[in-house]
């Protein structure tokens, strides 16, 4: 077993890392094959690498998209992420809390649960 493997934060980190920097190719990496998103607990959002990165080539377009890492934590192959993600809302710009799960198997990303919080809309003097 090699240590990317061994490590599950590292394929979190990785995916992280690669959507801050809006790079899908980089970013689907770390996602396996057949992986599920979920809205927590239970609300299937899409399945397999096509629809994920469909539902982030979106994304990936908003020019203030960013994920702030609060805390991370990892319980074996579980990996927990507190989040502050700037986004371009259709209201304006602004944040919103996120709580990730992801589940790692063979040193990728098998599953993901995310659980939001309400948008916070920047002032118009923060834009």
């Amino acid at each position: 077993m090699t240590s990317q493997h061994s490590d599950p934060t590292h394929p979190v980190r990785m995916q992280l890392d690669a959507y801050n920097a809006r790079d899908i190719d980089t970013f689907m990496q770390w996602w396996s094959d057949d992986c599920e998103y979920y809205q927590f607990p239970s609300t299937l959002l899409a399945k397999g690498v096509s629809e994920i990165r469909e539902r982030h080539i979106t994304r990936f377009r908003e020019p203030d998209l960013f994920g702030e890492l609060i805390s991370r934590m990892a319980v074996g192959n579980m990996v927990v992420d507190q989040e502050v993600v700037t986004r371009n809302f259709p209201e304006g710009r602004g944040e919103v809390d996120v709580i990730c799960i992801y589940e790692i198997e063979n040193g990728k990303i098998a599953k993901a649960w995310f659980k939001m919080g309400l948008p916070r809309l920047n002032s118009p003097a923060e834009k």
